[in-house]
């Protein structure tokens, strides 16, 4: 038996499994059986194979020829391997010169007519490829996303023809090195275009700077929306460590990776008729869903309670531990899930309660029923809830004033980001409790007004935690180095659902 063994890679989860493609012609009838536990899709292959070869002025040989996709406990889906296993029968029946294919890894559907066409999780499969040292053959498609990786030779191939041509020597391929693209200019959404708000403002800052979770509570028309739209611009640009982990969450969930947006935190607003799946994540072969694709950046839910309530529990795991886990009967697959998470809901039903037009005609009942539609394991799981009020008219015809712009802010955010990094290793939404402990340690009158302020409003142990964490990143932009009565007072005015008014120090 004539043998050959190509190079790929599966895809399951944020991990790309090295495949060996093992290729073996055998006298017999002609017949192509491929093994190695993979789908209906990977098994249709063979006629795609048999037919782009043939259609390429290769001989298909005859007899029998078996694939074998190793490790075979590992599953294989999509049109990945068309190209590897075509490599592999050319290779095994003398069309390629022997070991030509060393040290390289293919990737592709093939058309009938020989065409290689795209697919999904490339990304993936070039960070793998970089860190063996191994070359990578992808589609024209994929190739802007295989070139963001730093040192990854990556060579383009439009049809089989052009891979046989290279190894054979007639046609070589050139390499393209990956290097990362340039960072993009900000967008045009700015801080200075929200007039008023300043509690608001200041929330935003303070969510910025620590990566706090926020609820904002206000009727229709107050801002909310559009103070949720300017926080990315105010978190400190992404490294290039964060930026390939947010374009191979785009990448394994198929959607376009913008270049122009390179370094760029993610925005996602998913509508308020999300399904749980499209929320977490999930499939019979597992996808990130919208938490997954703001990893690094901001998850924005307007509209909050209009969510399925069923929906929103998914938050509550991911909230706290930054990952979300999708359990399948055979296999697991995890997905980073360290989003920034804003929300915004109006006060009840109609959105006019506590309006100074006095609109509202909504009973406690209703009101009641509205956010109850919020669990309260949910809520409390959010650092900040505050109000945003309607702006008064005169305010919004002003055009004068010192209004900070969102690059000023993002300056501040950025030397207090830089500083949590430098003394914990993460943001100080992100402490554990020990870390607390030793980091977010309060004065004595600050410690006394909190134990006051607790015994009163029935807080639980997270939310004490959680106005420590918030009273921290309040001192850190004050550079103070300890927490004293003016941070606390300040994070807890910051979680209105929590509290009527703060106690007196």
């Amino acid at each position: 038996m004539a043998m050959a063994t190509v190079l790929s890679r599966a895809q399951y989860g944020m991990e790309a499994p090295l495949v060996r493609v093992e290729v073996g012609l055998d006298s017999g009838l002609p017949r192509v059986t491929i093994v190695g536990l993979a789908e209906a899709v990977v098994k249709e292959s063979r006629d795609r194979v048999r037919a782009a070869i043939t259609n390429s002025k290769l001989i298909m040989p005859d007899g029998r020829v078996t694939v074998n996709l190793s490790p075979a406990d590992l599953p294989k889906e999509g049109g990945r391997f068309d190209l590897p296993i075509a490599l592999g029968i050319l290779l095994a029946s003398e069309q390629l010169p022997a070991d030509s294919l060393r040290n390289c890894e293919f990737y592709g559907e093939l058309s009938l007519s020989g065409e290689v066409q795209a697919m999904q999780g490339v990304l993936l499969a070039a960070v793998a490829a970089a860190r063996t040292g191994h070359s990578i053959f992808v589609p024209p498609a994929n190739a802007g996303e295989a070139a963001l990786v730093s040192g990854c030779r990556v060579a383009v191939v439009s049809n089989l023809r052009q891979v046989v041509g290279h190894f054979s020597g007639t046609t070589p391929l050139q390499f393209a090195i990956g290097a990362p693209p340039e960072i993009a200019p900000s967008g045009d959404a700015d801080l200075s275009d929200v007039r008023g708000q300043e509690f608001a403002k200041r929330a935003l800052e303070v969510a910025a700077a620590g990566s706090h979770s926020l609820l904002m509570i206000g009727p229709p028309g107050s801002g909310k929306s559009m103070l949720a739209q300017r926080l990315p611009g105010l978190l400190p640009v992404m490294s290039e460590a964060e930026a390939l982990e947010v374009a191979a969450v785009r990448s394994v969930a198929g959607v376009t990776i913008n270049m122009s947006q390179w370094r760029t935190r993610p925005f996602r607003t998913p509508h308020h008729t999300a399904s749980a799946v499209a929320l977490a994540g999930g499939g019979s072969q597992p996808r990130p869903g919208e938490i997954s694709l703001a990893h690094h950046g901001v998850l924005f839910l307007d509209e909050l309670p209009e969510y399925d309530r069923r929906v929103l529990e998914v938050l509550r795991e991911p909230l706290e531990s930054g990952v979300i886990t999708i359990s399948r009967a055979a296999r697991q697959a995890e997905f980073p899930a360290a989003f920034q998470f804003i929300a915004a809901m109006n006060p009840c039903p109609c959105g006019y309660l506590g309006d100074v037009r006095g609109k509202c005609h909504c009973t406690s009942d209703q009101v009641r029923r509205y956010r109850s539609r919020i669990s309260g394991p949910l809520l409390d799981r959010l650092d900040l809830h505050i109000e945003v009020p309607r702006v008064p008219t005169e305010v919004l015809r002003a055009t004068d004033g010192d209004v900070e712009s969102s690059a000023t802010v993002a300056r501040r955010v950025a030397h207090v980001r830089q500083m949590q990094l430098t003394r914990q290793g993460c943001t100080n939404a992100r402490l554990k409790n020990r870390e607390i402990d030793r980091l977010c340690r309060p004065t004595a009158h600050a410690r006394r007004l909190l134990d006051r302020a607790s015994a009163k409003l029935g807080f639980s142990a997270r939310a004490y935690h959680r106005v420590l964490k918030v009273a921290r990143t309040i001192a850190d932009l004050a550079g103070v180095a300890q927490i004293d009565t003016a941070q606390v007072s300040e994070a807890m005015a910051l979680r209105k659902l929590d509290r009527s008014e703060p106690p007196a120090a």
